[in-house]
C-alpha cells in the first residue's frame, strides 16, 4: 500500500479514477499514451540496430520508462509535502489516464452491434484496429474470438493490473506498469526485428503482470463458471505462449462458457494457437458477454479495495 496514505485516501481515488475514465473514455487530443507511444518508435528506430539487441532493448526500456515513473513520483511526492488533496487530484488524474476499462467498452461493443447486425465488412474493419491479426477474409466467428480475446485480456492489461499497482504504488505504480505494458505491445514481438530488442520488454512486463494476472482470473472464475474456468485455468493456461495471457483467457473463456482460441492470420502467416475455454464458439453477443463479466470484475476490485478501506478505519 501506499505508505503515507489512508486506506480510505487510497479507496476513494480508486473510485474517483475508474469513474473520470468511465464519464470522459481516452483523452481524443494529446493523450500521454499517445505521446509515450510515439517517443518509444522513434527511440526503438534509433537503437535497434546493428548488435547486441537485447542490450539495447534494455537500454531504450530503462531511456523511456524511468523518466517519467521518476517524474510523476517526484512530484506527487513534493505536493503531498504541501497540500494532500492536490496530491490525491494527481493520483487520481494519474490513474484515469492509465486506465482503459471505457475504451474497451468503446472498440469492441461496436464489433458486437456489427455482428449481429450480419455486418461483416463494418465488423472487420472495427476489429482490425483493436487487434494485430489479419482481418481482411476473417468469418463472423473469428471476428467475435478477436473481440472475446481482447477484452478478456486487456481486462487485465488495461485495467486490472493497473488498479493493482496503483494500489501498491499510487500514481507512479500505475505509470510504470502502463507504460511497460505498452512497450510489451510495442516491441514484444517474436520477429526477426524485435525478437532480441523486445525482450526485456515482454521479461520485465511479465513479471509486473504475475500476479495482476492471476488474480484477474481468479476473479473471473468467481463471476462465472467457477468449475469451468478453474478447469481451463488448470489444464489449457500452460500452453500458451503467454505466461500471463494464458491464465486471463483461458479462465475467461471458461466462465464464459466458451471457445476462443485456434488459427489466426499475423503478417500474412496462418499461426495455430491452442484452444481455450470450452463450449460454443464465441459469437458476436459473446463480445457483449466479456464485456459485461470485464465491467463485474472491475466492480468487484473497487468493492475490495473500498472494503478494504473500512477495515482500514475501524483498526485505525
Amino acid at each position: 500500500m501506499l505508505m503515507d496514505l489512508s486506506f480510505a485516501a487510497i479507496a476513494i481515488m480508486v473510485l474517483l479514477g475508474v469513474l473520470l475514465d468511465m464519464r470522459l473514455g481516452e483523452a481524443t487530443r494529446w493523450h500521454p499514451l499517445v505521446g509515450f507511444g510515439n517517443l518509444a518508435i522513434r527511440l526503438e528506430r534509433i537503437l535497434n540496430t546493428g548488435s547486441h539487441r537485447f542490450k539495447r532493448g534494455g537500454l531504450a526500456w530503462l531511456l523511456i520508462v524511468l523518466p517519467f515513473v521518476v517524474l510523476t513520483w517526484g512530484l506527487t511526492f513534493w505536493l503531498a509535502r504541501f497540500d494532500m488533496l492536490i496530491a490525491f487530484a494527481v493520483h487520481a488524474l494519474l490513474l484515469y489516464f492509465c486506465l482503459g476499462l471505457r475504451s474497451l467498452r468503446d472498440h469492441t461493443l461496436p464489433i458486437a452491434h456489427a455482428l449481429m447486425d450480419d455486418d461483416l465488412p463494418q465488423a472487420r474493419i472495427l476489429t482490425a484496429r483493436i487487434v494485430s491479426r489479419d482481418t481482411t477474409q476473417a468469418e463472423d466467428s473469428d471476428l467475435a474470438k478477436a473481440g472475446v480475446e481482447s477484452l478478456l485480456e486487456n481486462g487485465n492489461d488495461a485495467v486490472f493490473g493497473t488498479l493493482f499497482w496503483f494500489v501498491l504504488a499510487g500514481g507512479p505504480g500505475a505509470v510504470l506498469f502502463r507504460l511497460a505494458n505498452t512497450l510489451d505491445a510495442m516491441w514484444g514481438y517474436r520477429t526477426s526485428r524485435f525478437n532480441d530488442f523486445g525482450c526485456a520488454a515482454a521479461r520485465i512486463d511479465d513479471a509486473l503482470n504475475f500476479i495482476p494476472a492471476r488474480l484477474t482470473a481468479l476473479s473471473y472464475a468467481l463471476l462465472g463458471n467457477t468449475r469451468l474456468a478453474w478447469q481451463c485455468w488448470r489444464t489449457q493456461a500452460a500452453a500458451w505462449s503467454s505466461p500471463n495471457a494464458g491464465p486471463v483467457m483461458s479462465a475467461g473463456a471458461g466462465a464464459l462458457n466458451i471457445s476462443v482460441g485456434g488459427a489466426a492470420i499475423y503478417y500474412g502467416e496462418v499461426e495455430q494457437r491452442p484452444p481455450l475455454g470450452s463450449g460454443p464458439l464465441a459469437s458476436g453477443k459473446d463480445i457483449a458477454r466479456a464485456w459485461r463479466l470485464v465491467a463485474l470484475t472491475t466492480a468487484l476490485w473497487v468493492a475490495v479495495i473500498c472494503l478494504i478501506s473500512v477495515a482500514g478505519a475501524f483498526h485505525a
